[in-house]
């Protein structure tokens, strides 16, 4: 018998050497979170608070989302394109929008279908939707 390392333990010296860092990229947080934080009645409309967590080092000058809103049946209801930004580097921010001609108790899930338009300080990027986790707080869902 040769002496040495074993197939098995050099496989597992070569997982935790080379291996490690694609579990922690891949467990890695989006660094761009929209959570649909609230809805409250606004006359015939419903209004939507977004919270925007910037984990990036990327500051924000454009980021236009593409989002569709769906009744309770499941039924697209609206689709709106909402302009998150600005969105400094690092910063938590609110924006706030209106869905006329729908009422909050009706609506039963949004999508973020899209990003339209997305720009940092280098200029427009491609890869934003990429970059993104959306969330909702109860009883809604938020999706992508």
């Amino acid at each position: 018998m040769r002496e040495g390392i074993s197939p098995w333990l050099a496989g597992l010296l070569l997982v935790l050497v080379f291996g490690s860092a694609v579990p922690a990229e891949a467990g890695e947080a989006a660094p761009l979170k929209i959570e649909l934080n609230k809805l409250e009645p606004q006359g015939e409309a419903c209004r939507a608070y977004l919270v925007l967590e910037n984990g990036s080092d990327s500051a924000f000058a454009d980021l236009k989302l593409d989002m569709v809103m769906f009744d309770s049946d499941g039924v697209v209801s609206r689709r709106l394109a909402v302009q998150a930004a600005p969105l400094p580097a690092g910063k938590t921010s609110l924006k706030v929008f209106d869905i006329r001609d729908l009422s909050c108790g009706r609506l039963g899930r949004v999508l973020l279908n899209d990003v339209m338009a997305c720009g940092d300080q280098s200029g427009p990027r491609g890869d934003c939707l990429a970059l993104i986790q959306a969330t909702a707080r109860a009883p809604l869902s938020m999706i992508k």
